[in-house]
């Protein structure tokens, strides 16, 4: 199950809409490292259409229907490199933290124009929250830094850790 996106209107929509544009024109897109060939380019050309009309889960459903993960992945063991089957949820994890990703620049673009502040909130309940991610709800950002962070680095590195690694539920709100 998706994000509970409070902000998720028209307006925010056209500002996801202009920063995922923004990284295609500096070819600073986030590509998953389990995207096959297809995968890649698939992302790129389905993106807009759902930051416009859907939501992580529709775009999950649609990387997944659409056979853009691999099947298996190499991983780094103590005894070397192994084989590995990719997770089921790949498609619902990468989509989530892109759409996020995309929607927390949106609002912090947003919060710029509007003279807001942004808070971080529980986006989707969990029943096991990570120590980390309970320690940043409440919390207040500056939108300028964390636009320029997420823009900056790509994934889950981010020198704010917001959004706060996958699946931790975690978005941001216009206050």
């Amino acid at each position: 199950m998706g994000l509970n996106y409070q902000n998720l209107d028209d307006r925010t929509r056209q500002l996801m809409l202009q920063e995922f544009n923004y990284d295609i024109e500096c070819d600073n897109c986030y590509l998953s490292k389990r995207f096959s060939d297809h995968g890649k380019n698939c992302f790129v050309e389905i993106m807009p259409e759902h930051i416009l009309v859907g939501n992580d889960d529709s775009l999950a459903e649609n990387l997944k229907s659409a056979d853009c993960f691999l099947t298996h992945e190499e991983r780094k063991t103590k005894s070397g490199t192994t084989l590995a089957k990719v997770p089921d949820t790949a498609s619902q994890t990468f989509a989530e933290g892109e759409f996020n990703r995309f929607y927390i620049r949106a609002l912090a673009f947003r919060a710029l124009e509007e003279g807001k502040q942004l808070e971080v909130y529980r986006a989707r309940a969990s029943s096991n929250p990570r120590l980390e991610s309970e320690n940043l709800i409440g919390k207040h950002f500056n939108a300028e830094q964390l636009l320029t962070d997420l823009r900056e680095n790509k994934g889950i590195d981010t020198a704010f850790g917001l959004p706060s690694g996958p699946n931790s539920g975690l978005s941001v709100k216009l206050e």
